[in-house]
């Protein structure tokens, strides 16, 4: 006797791709616009989150410091995976409701690797002050070995190179490219960013949203699976890490540090 198909999953597929694709099957701007901006991350986040975790570590080095960051965005999208797909079992919680809280979870997910990414990058002394270049950066690293590529070519032909940038890319969005060469890397990552995310978040939308608790192990394993692409991809952008805190990251450090030492010293009796 053939399995009956899971009426939610039917009710999830349809609520899912309204909400997301028009009449015609085109993507909704809307949603462009939504995902667009999870990516893009202010520089002035991303050095506050570096000193916070400086202040934690004082005496960590780069590679140290990216561990730590590392572990704490598997922590940080894993559990925010796993929480929402725990939602299609409380009473009262359709699903479309959940199909809702699917979509926060990726926008979260987004969030949560824009600022791993940039972070990761200024441990490298890799200092993107505009936002535009950040936010081609994550993109092409949530891209994978496609963004890399992508990158690569793009890159090769507006630096006026035969062969593409294919190891440690990283850096390249921190030069100067001649002409329209930014734009055209810019807006062919964008659209493979986009097109590649809705196709791999179809299945994660879904999987939140499947009942009697299945939903939390896909969210849970899914953003894991993801993010650990991530981190790779983001290891072959930026290379090595350096052995000494980068620039202005330094001077954070001995601030710090200094303000422990005047701590120390200021304990003691009074004489």
């Amino acid at each position: 006797m053939p399995k009956r198909p899971n009426p939610a999953v039917k009710i999830a597929q349809e609520t899912a791709h309204n909400a997301v694709f028009d009449a015609q099957g085109n993507t909704k701007p809307g949603v462009h616009n939504v995902l667009l901006r999870a990516v893009e991350i202010q520089r002035p986040l991303v050095l506050a989150n570096l000193r916070r975790m400086q202040r934690r570590h004082p005496k960590a080095t780069p590679i140290q410091l990216a561990a730590k960051l590392e572990r704490d965005y598997l922590a940080a999208i894993t559990g925010g995976g796993a929480a929402v797909g725990a939602t299609a079992v409380v009473p009262g919680i359709g699903t479309a409701a959940s199909l809702g809280l699917s979509a926060l979870a990726t926008v979260g997910f987004l969030e949560t690797t824009a600022l791993y990414a940039s972070t990761l990058a200024e441990l490298h002394g890799i200092r993107l002050t505009d936002p535009e270049r950040a936010r081609t950066m994550v993109m092409a690293i949530m891209l994978g070995e496609e963004g890399t590529s992508l990158l690569g070519a793009l890159s090769g032909q507006s630096l006026g190179r035969g062969k593409g940038v294919t190891n440690a890319w990283g850096k390249t969005l921190t030069k100067k490219i001649p002409g329209s060469g930014f734009g055209v890397i810019r807006d062919a990552i964008q659209r493979a960013f986009l097109k590649n995310l809705l196709k791999r978040q179809g299945s994660a939308f879904l999987g939140r949203a499947l009942p009697f608790g299945v939903g939390a192990v896909v969210g849970g394993a899914g953003n894991l699976m993801m993010g650990r692409a991530v981190i790779a991809t983001a290891k072959e952008a930026f290379g090595p890490l350096p052995d000494t805190i980068p620039g202005e990251l330094l001077a954070s450090t001995n601030e710090t540090n200094n303000n422990l030492t005047l701590e120390g010293g200021n304990s003691g009796p009074q004489r």
